[in-house]
C-alpha cells in the first residue's frame, strides 16, 4: 500500500517532474517484495537451520563469504582478460574463468538462503538480548535478502543543497545510460542530478547488497532493520517530511547499525569485530612524513565552501569549485564521478561521524550528541523513534543539559 499509494501524477511534487524521464526505468518494488516474502516464508517454515549446531552455522556463513570473495576475484580476472588489448585470443582463458564463475555462483545460490536465515537469527538474538524483543520475539522480525539493488536518481535544486527527488531505477543501467539520464534531467529542469549506488533498502524483507565484507553485511542488516523498526513509529513515518528528519533517520540507523553490528560480530565472529580499545596518545616526536589524505575532512571542507557560495547566489562558481575539488579528490585515489549539489544532498544525510558530506548541518551533530549522552543504545532508539520534528531532538538535548 505504501509503495503504490502515490500512483497519480501531481506536478506540485518536484519528483513528479523528474518521473517524466524515469518512468520506463524505475525499479518494480511490488513484484520484488512479493517474491521475496514468499521465499522468506518458505525459509521460516522449513526451519532447516535448527538442525545445525552453532559451530556449523558459523562455519557455513564463513565458508559462504570465502566463496563469495573467490567468485568476485574470478569475475575480476575474467573482466581483465576480456578487456586487455594485448590479449589477442582470450577465448581459451576466458572459457575456463567463465566455467569457474558458473560453478561458484551455483554453489553460492544453493547455500545463500541458509546463510540469510542464520544471519537473521544471529542479529535477532543480539537485539533480543538488549531487550528489544517482546516475549523473546523481535518486532518486526529481522528479515533480509541478498539482492542486486536498484541505483537511485537524486535531484537537488542548483541554488541550494536539498533532496527534491530520490527515484530508484533498474539495476542494469549502463554508465552511458546513467550519464544521459542525469544530463537530460539536469538540462531540461535546470537542477543538479546524480545516479548513486546504495547498499540496502528498508523494505520488508530488506534488500541488502551482496558483499564479501562480513562486517559491512552485518551492520547493513541491522541498519535496515532499524529503518523497519522506525517505520512503525513517528520518526520513520516522517522520513519524507523534510531533510532534517531524513538525516535523523539515517544517522540513527547508521549509529545503531555499527553498534549492534559490533555485538553480533563479537558474539559469533570475533575475528571480524573491530578493535574498540582506545589507543593511548603517543609521546614520540611527530612524523616528518606528510599527513595522509583525509577523505572525510576534505569532503567537509568542500561542503562548507559550496554552501557558502550557494548562499551568496554564486551557483556557477559553486559548481566550478565542486568540480575542481572532485578532480583533487580523484587524484588522491577516491573515484567520484560527479561532485555536485545532488551528491551532497544524498550523502549529507548520513551524519553518524563528524565532518564528511554533511558539512555544518546541525542535525547530524545533534543526533550524535544525544547518542553520546544516553547510556543505552536501546534508550537512544526508543527516544528517537517517537520524535517527528527536529525541535523534539533539540528539546531532548536541552532537558539533558539544562541552562543554569
Amino acid at each position: 500500500m505504501f509503495l503504490s499509494g502515490a500512483s497519480t501524477l501531481s506536478m506540485r511534487d518536484p519528483a513528479d517532474h523528474v518521473r517524466r524521464y524515469t518512468r520506463q526505468s524505475e525499479f518494480e518494488f511490488v513484484g520484488w517484495t512479493l517474491e521475496s516474502l514468499s521465499i522468506k516464508l518458505g525459509q521460516f517454515s522449513l526451519g532447516v537451520t535448527e538442525y545445525l549446531t552453532e559451530e556449523e552455522r558459523v562455519a557455513l556463513v564463513l565458508d559462504y563469504f570465502v566463496m563469495l570473495n573467490q567468485f568476485q576475484q574470478v569475475e575480476r580476472e575474467l573482466e581483465n582478460v576480456l578487456s586487455d588489448p594485448a590479449n589477442t585470443d582470450p577465448s581459451s582463458e576466458a572459457s575456463s574463468l567463465r566455467e569457474q564463475t558458473l560453478e561458484l555462483r551455483s554453489e553460492l545460490d544453493r547455500i545463500q538462503p541458509l546463510v540469510e536465515t542464520i544471519l537473521q537469527e544471529q542479529v535477532a538474538v543480539v537485539l533480543s538480548d538488549f531487550g528489544l524483543g517482546i516475549g523473546g520475539k523481535i518486532i518486526p522480525s529481522v528479515a533480509f535478502k541478498f539482492s542486486q539493488l536498484p541505483v537511485t536518481l537524486i535531484v537537488s535544486p542548483r541554488e541550494v543543497i536539498r533532496m527534491d527527488a530520490n527515484i530508484p531505477l533498474v539495476t542494469n543501467l549502463t554508465i552511458d545510460q546513467k550519464i544521459m539520464l542525469e544530463d537530460q534531467v539536469a538540462q531540461d529542469l535546470d537542477v543538479s542530478s546524480l545516479i548513486v549506488n546504495i547498499g540496502g533498502i528498508g523494505l520488508y524483507p530488506t534488500m541488502v547488497l551482496e558483499s564479501s565484507s562480513l562486517r559491512w553485511i552485518v551492520e547493513t542488516i541491522v541498519h535496515e532493520w532499524v529503518h523497519n523498526y522506525l517505520t512503525l513509529r513517528p520518526l520513520g513515518l516522517s522520513y519524507e517530511k523534510n531533510a532534517e528528519l531524513r538525516t535523523m533517520n539515517e544517522t540513527v540507523a547508521s549509529l545503531l547499525g555499527e553498534e549492534f553490528g559490533y555485538f553480533v560480530l563479537e558474539r559469533y565472529y570475533p575475528e571480524f569485530a573491530p578493535d574498540r580499545e582506545i589507543t593511548p596518545p603517543t609521546t614520540t616526536a611527530p612524523s616528518a612524513d606528510p599527513p595522509k589524505f583525509d577523505f572525510r575532512a576534505e569532503m567537509h571542507e568542500t561542503r562548507i565552501k559550496a554552501d557558502q557560495l550557494l548562499a551568496q547566489g554564486l551557483i556557477e562558481e559553486a559548481e566550478a569549485y565542486m568540480e575542481e575539488r572532485r578532480q583533487f579528490i580523484w587524484e588522491n585515489g577516491y573515484r567520484i564521478r560527479k561532485l555536485n549539489q545532488a551528491y551532497f544532498a544524498f550523502h549529507g544525510a548520513y551524519a553518524d561521524a563528524p565532518q564528511g558530506a554533511a558539512g555544518e548541518d546541525p542535525v547530524g551533530k545533534a543526533v550524535r550528541e544525544y547518542w553520546a549522552q544516553l547510556d543505552s543504545p536501546v534508550d537512544f532508539l526508543i527516544h528517537m523513534s517517537w520524535m517527528d520534528q527536529f525541535s523534539d531532538l533539540e528539546r531532548a538535548l536541552e532537558e539533558l543539559n539544562p541552562t543554569p
